[in-house]
């Protein structure tokens, strides 16, 4: 769970990521209010856009299964990991 918000944090994120650079390649101060005033819901519109495409494209790849899912048990010993049938 932590991985899924974590990725989606930085997909958020990665618009301003970009901004930024993009002010520092200008040699301009990204921690200048000026900078940041008429582009901040853009970007954040952006990041929403990102985060959103990226969780329904893997939701749309992900893997599915079609059978019953047996919980991981002993078998002869044997610990057998969970699996789908």
């Amino acid at each position: 769970m932590l991985r899924s918000v974590t990725e989606e944090v930085l997909l958020f994120v990665l618009p301003f990521c970009i901004f930024a650079s993009y002010l520092i390649i200008r040699r301009r101060n990204p921690f200048d209010v000026e900078h940041w005033d008429g582009h901040v819901f853009w970007l954040s519109v952006v990041g929403l856009v990102i985060s959103i495409g990226f969780v329904a494209y893997t939701g749309w790849i992900a893997p599915r299964s079609q059978g019953a899912y047996v919980p991981p048990h002993m078998e002869n010993g044997q610990l057998i990991p969970g699996q789908f049938r």
